[in-house]
């Protein structure tokens, strides 16, 4: 290819076609990165995790949805440093091969948003996305002391019935057979509500992981009780062209919890706002944490 490998050539569409587009498409996954890597070690499991910390001020830990990684909250961190310090990770069943599955999972999960949220030495706002604001509900549940209260966008919580189910069940059995296109085409199509698109581009990656992630919020069980107790000021936030199912779960967790300050609806957004519309978002969460902190 005159002197220029395969290899090349991939990288160079990358850098000229795709992140430009990326950028245009989703502007939430592109933030300027002047963060200090914190080492962090998770007491018990002997694990370390690798936290970005950016920013000064008032304290907020942000827990990423599923089939992503921290980068998903680039756009919202970046724009928050300004005036707070911002925490971030990437989440153990997206870092770990094999992911851990079930209880074992949510544990690890919970352990870790404890270990950086004793980082900053008082209480943080605790901010979750998708199946990291179920994370961030059981972490919250767990030591509700170290927090000054919660953002919650659209968590997947079981309201009356398994999360997956019978799905989430034959997914995994297409995983194991060698097929994690169909794994994550099942978990799409019959669980999540989401763009067949996205499983087709997050398949190979990230199946493993996200059944984990789904096994890990159905090992929690069905119904909302466990958290009729958690006294904290809480903010939910859902997009106006979300699942269905999202607005009611969102809706059936407003009914519950003790302290919701509002619930924010974003207009012309769906489950993605945090790529599509970074600026609702952030806007959202700093009116919050300036009432809360």
């Amino acid at each position: 290819m005159d002197g220029m490998s395969l290899t090349t050539v991939k990288r160079t569409i990358r850098g000229r076609v795709l992140r430009p587009i990326v950028a245009r498409v989703f502007p939430g996954a592109v933030g300027t990165d002047t963060s200090q890597p914190l080492p962090v070690s998770v007491p018990g499991s002997g694990a370390t995790v690798v936290v970005t910390d950016l920013g000064e001020g008032p304290a907020i830990l942000l827990v990423h949805p599923g089939s992503t990684t921290a980068a998903a909250w680039a756009g919202c961190a970046a724009a928050l440093s300004d005036r707070f310090r911002v925490l971030s990770h990437d989440r153990p069943t997206y870092r770990r091969v094999p992911a851990l599955r079930g209880a074992a999972a949510m544990d690890a999960e919970v352990d870790e948003v404890l270990a950086i949220a004793d980082v900053a030495m008082e209480p943080v706002l605790l901010v979750g996305h998708s199946s990291g604001g179920v994370v961030a509900l059981e972490s919250a549940l767990a030591a509700p002391e170290r927090f000054s209260g919660l953002v919650l966008y659209e968590p997947p919580v079981a309201v009356d019935a398994p999360l997956g189910g019978d799905a989430l069940r034959r997914a995994r059995s297409a995983l194991d057979a060698g097929a994690p296109g169909r794994a994550m085409a099942i978990f799409v199509r019959d669980i999540s509500g989401g763009s067949p698109l996205l499983a087709r581009l997050f398949s190979r990656r990230w199946a493993a992981a996200q059944l984990a992630d789904a096994e890990a919020i159905e090992s929690l069980g069905v119904g909302l009780d466990r958290y009729a107790g958690l006294d904290l000021p809480t903010l939910l936030i859902g997009g106006e062209r979300s699942p269905a199912h999202l607005r009611a779960r969102l809706d059936a967790l407003a009914a519950v919890l003790p302290r919701v300050d509002r619930t924010v609806i974003l207009p012309g957004q769906g489950h993605l706002a945090t790529l599509r519309a970074p600026h609702l978002v952030t806007a959202a969460i700093a009116s919050f944490a300036d009432r809360v902190a």
